[in-house]
């Protein structure tokens, strides 16, 4: 017996516990991408798949409604892999199946992120697909891959397959909203060549754990700490209190995650370690006051080792590393004019890791303007390259922009409206979607988005609303019923 088994809409969370019984994080979608196809074959549905796990399955239009226009529904296969700092070591997102479970009204997967983004979205479409009595045009569905890995997937794709010029993303986690543009982004990868000495001492380990973290687009305005550069912000303070030796730095797992993590690893003089402990009480308690309003679960803190001779970065080695990580920029960088509740471009430093032969930080640049993402990356790379270090560009894509006549757009909010008897928001988003990759494809494709409540993705406290799941499970079929 399945733990989501009883649940409504049945097959919606039959198929989603499905997928959570898959290893399926970004960059390891070959095994649900098999699942896909195989469900097409089972189903006598025709599918194509290609290289990069993209997965279209088509299914013809309920009898009476051949003559409607195709209706192309989106959504993606991947997850991002993030766990508790202190859950299961021996868990491994590549080939553990999530530990699911429920509370009140609401799915979550124990110590790990759940996937609702976007597993929700291949659970509505395998549902719709395998259902008879559902009246709709001709479908499409597209399931694509590494959405959350630069949308490698769906930049892959062969879109003139396609014959819909109507899209519904599902992805967005709000009900309620219907999604009308998105942010276009850049992930960049700022590179520090590194050198060491070897160096005796007493070793510390520095952390800092509990910061609520967050999707780097949709939580962004919440003003979160991001414990990378919080990370980088002590070592500096320490810096100007006593000489310490760093051999160790790492933060964050994914880029277009609010790091909620980092740990440093230091050598000290061991008459300093009374003087070193109190510094970092005194740094935590600064910081905890600082986020008092944001944050609630802030801990800084050291645990004393050995006396041990590490190979530890050279003295301008390590003042580079702190320069980036405490000037790189980060956060909202600009507010759009025309709504002021809307970001416009923001940076994440996501991920840090010191390497043997250099260090690293990868940050993701959002923007709905395409010229402020530029400048944002222009900037970076002027400030990464003027320490020495290389400026890499990982992945590109566009802006998904707002179009003054969408017919889909009036539809669905009339759907909702007859559904629900009040208006639908509609607006914009700061998070990247594919749907400005798709609508350079297939150029004029009308687009929205829409989707159930998943609060805290990208963050182990992840939950999807079981109530809003099946609200949006019946707008979905009121669109598709409402289809000419």
């Amino acid at each position: 017996m399945g733990v989501l088994d009883g649940l409504k809409p049945e097959r919606v969370f039959h198929y989603f516990e499905e997928i959570c019984n898959i290893p399926h994080g970004s960059g390891n979608t070959s095994a649900i991408a098999k699942y896909c196809v195989s469900f097409a074959k089972e189903m006598g549905l025709e599918c194509i798949s290609d290289k990069f796990n993209n997965v279209l399955i088509r299914k013809p239009a309920y009898t009476g409604r051949e003559n409607c226009k195709p209706l192309l529904l989106q959504g993606h296969l991947d997850m991002v892999c993030e766990k508790n700092f202190d859950y299961d070591p021996k868990f491994d997102f590549s080939k553990d199946p999530l530990r699911l479970s429920l509370m009140d009204d609401y799915v979550f997967a124990k110590g790990t992120t759940l996937g609702g983004d976007d597993g929700i979205a291949v659970a509505y479409m395998l549902a719709i697909l395998e259902d008879d009595t559902i009246v709709h045009p001709e479908l499409e569905c597209l399931f694509t891959s590494d959405e959350e890995a630069g949308m490698e997937g769906m930049k892959g794709f062969d879109a003139s397959a396609v014959k819909a010029r109507r899209m519904i993303n599902i992805d967005n986690e709000k009900e309620g909203e219907i999604l009308v543009s998105s942010a276009g982004g850049r992930k960049v990868k700022c590179h520090i060549p590194v050198r060491y000495n070897n160096v005796s001492g007493m070793s510390y380990d520095i952390i800092i754990c509990g910061l609520l973290g967050g999707h780097s687009g949709s939580e962004i305005d919440k003003y979160r700490g991001n414990a990378n550069l919080l990370m980088g912000r002590l070592l500096h303070y320490l810096s100007e209190k006593l000489d310490y030796q760093l051999y160790y730095l790492k933060g964050g797992l994914q880029d277009n995650a609010i790091p909620r993590e980092a740990k440093a690893s230091v050598l000290i003089d061991p008459k300093d370690s009374a003087y070193f402990e109190d510094l970092i009480t005194e740094f935590e308690k600064t910081v905890i006051n600082e986020y008092r309003q944001i944050e609630n679960n802030i801990t800084i803190y050291c645990e004393a080792g050995d006396i041990t001779e590490e190979h530890v970065l050279s003295p301008k080695t390590k003042e580079r590393i702190i320069f980036l990580l405490m000037t790189i920029p980060d956060g909202i960088a600009k507010m759009c004019p025309e709504s002021q509740n809307i970001v416009q471009t923001s940076s994440n430093a996501g991920i840090m890791r010191l390497r043997q032969d250099y260090f690293s930080l990868i940050i993701s640049i959002r923007s709905s303007i395409s010229s402020e993402k530029s400048a944002m990356s222009d900037k970076i790379k002027y400030l990464t390259e003027t320490i020495g270090g290389e400026y890499i560009i990982e992945s590109d894509y566009p802006a998904w922009e707002y179009k003054e006549v969408s017919p889909l757009r009036d539809m669905v909010s009339k759907a909702y409206v007859e559904l629900f008897d009040k208006e639908p928001r509609v607006t914009s988003i700061h998070a990247g979607l594919e749907c400005g990759l798709i609508y350079d494809k297939l150029n004029g494709i009308d687009i929205v988005s829409i989707g159930p409540d998943i609060e805290d993705i990208h963050t182990p406290k992840e939950k999807l609303n079981i109530s809003s799941t099946e609200r949006t499970w019946r707008l979905l079929l009121k669109i598709m019923e409402m289809c000419d």
